[in-house]
């Protein structure tokens, strides 16, 4: 089969996307995970049921899917899945994984040749012991960065995604050489959402925003000299002085989300129930369009971090 070449297209070209989450089994058993034991207890998701969210995306006239989960890429039926996508004409057929799979080459082709044209692979360290360490996964990290190569060889968009924590806010700059030099086309440092297994383990998980500010900033700086596109997640104005146009929130588009219920408007959930603010950030400059922390977060560290921005 022909190896299509990557056209560099991204989510953020789009107004709105499908988020099906096919199945909460994984190959990772990462200590950050918001799912958390939902493996145990979720069934994944039949063909028949797939192809039935994609259908009513179609319907609704959503231009772009992204397969999650859990780990998508061991989904029994992915290939499939992504080969109906691209029937039904979505633009834009993203993967979401933890990346392990894309270390094998042939795979990759066959992903591609069904249809995929956007990979979202995740590493959270830039060593391996530490990335390892996080995901329960020995390995891992080989595997992952040997996926991003076999991706940049076949030419292909890719966003990489890193939760900020504990153990690695500090190897952020190192990561973000390591990006630069893996040559991937965007990547983002997404702060630890506290909840599934991230809440279990949130005693010695969660960092204070206030002490990864300058190693994410740094990661940034060395991403933007290099040409890349970055974005930070889940982290408020008050805390990105000159770098607000990095925020991710401004980019993402509007989504459905598939999983063990349908959630309609992910942006409204994310900014009215995900989120919080407090009553003096409405005095800040960034008040109409900062979504605040996640809900978790102060009810851990307080409110002192995030003081309203004046202009």
């Amino acid at each position: 089969m022909t190896i299509l070449a990557g056209q560099n297209l991204n989510f953020n070209n789009f107004m709105d996307r499908v988020d099906i989450k096919i199945g909460f089994t994984c190959n990772n058993l990462c200590d950050f995970c918001v799912q958390g034991d939902k493996r145990h207890k979720l069934p994944d998701k039949s063909l028949a049921m797939i192809k039935e969210a994609l259908d009513e995306a179609k319907a609704q006239q959503i231009k772009g899917v992204v397969f999650t989960g859990g780990e998508p890429t061991i989904h029994p039926h992915i290939l499939e899945a992504v080969a109906y996508a691209k029937q039904l004409g979505f633009e834009i057929i993203q993967l979401q994984s933890n990346g392990r799979m894309f270390s094998y080459y042939d795979f990759c082709v066959k992903l591609i040749n069904a249809g995929a044209n956007e990979f979202s692979p995740a590493l959270h360290a830039a060593t391996p012991a530490l990335h390892d360490e996080l995901t329960k996964s020995p390995g891992a990290w080989e595997q992952v960065v040997q996926g991003i190569k076999n991706l940049r060889q076949l030419n292909q968009y890719i966003l990489t995604n890193t939760v900020i924590n504990a153990l690695n806010y500090k190897e952020l700059p190192a990561l973000a050489e390591l990006f630069v030099k893996l040559d991937v086309n965007q990547f983002q440092f997404a702060y630890v959402h506290i909840i599934g297994s991230a809440w279990k383990n949130k005693d010695w998980l969660i960092p204070r925003k206030s002490e990864v500010m300058p190693f994410v900033k740094k990661g940034l700086d060395i991403g933007i000299a290099n040409g890349k596109r970055v974005m930070t997640e889940a982290i408020p104005y008050c805390l990105m002085a000159g770098y607000e146009s990095y925020i991710a929130e401004n980019n993402i588009p509007k989504t459905k989300v598939v999983a063990e219920s349908v959630l309609e408007d992910y942006d409204y959930y994310r900014k009215n129930e995900g989120k919080v603010k407090r009553a003096e950030c409405q005095t800040c400059f960034y008040n109409n369009v900062c979504e605040g922390p996640w809900k978790e977060y102060p009810q851990i560290y307080g409110w002192e971090e995030f003081q309203p921005v004046k202009k």
